[in-house]
């Protein structure tokens, strides 16, 4: 005997989004870890290629919070994962930005903020990430 129960199949996120997701963790991730060696050697050019790497995470991360809003607008059911997963992308953008301007400052005047900011924008992005990829579907039932 076989028992056919309704599968529930759901449509992934776009690869475009998933690409933008994944690069605005890494992002926001390597500008981390260049703050944490900027802090233990203070060579003023690890501040420099933080600065860029947050430049080019609140790019992507603009790019997938319109795509992450286009699809919560799109969505058949509406779960907590999928309206967290927006909230969580746009507290790591705006962490980034508060960022970005600590970074504008000069080098030596940059820590701690900028590692805190660092830490905090990795850690929104790195959190949404996994909700992005673990949980976050646009389908429903089919």
């Amino acid at each position: 005997m076989v028992a056919n129960v309704g599968a529930i199949r759901s449509k992934a996120i776009h690869p475009v989004h998933a690409v933008l997701l994944a690069g605005t963790f890494t992002l926001f991730l390597g500008a981390l870890l260049n703050d944490l060696a900027y802090w233990s050697t203070y060579y003023v050019q690890w501040t420099n290629f933080a600065s860029w790497l947050i430049a080019g995470g609140l790019v992507t991360g603009a790019i997938t919070l319109v795509f992450a809003l286009v699809d919560l607008r799109h969505a058949v059911q509406r779960s907590v994962p999928s309206l967290v997963y927006p909230l969580l992308l746009l507290g790591s953008w705006i962490a980034g930005l508060f960022n970005a301007v600590v970074h504008a400052k000069d080098a030596y005047a940059v820590m701690p903020e900028g590692l805190v900011l660092s830490v905090v924008a990795a850690l929104l992005a790195g959190v949404a990430t996994w909700l992005g990829f673990s949980s976050l579907r646009t389908g429903g039932l089919r």
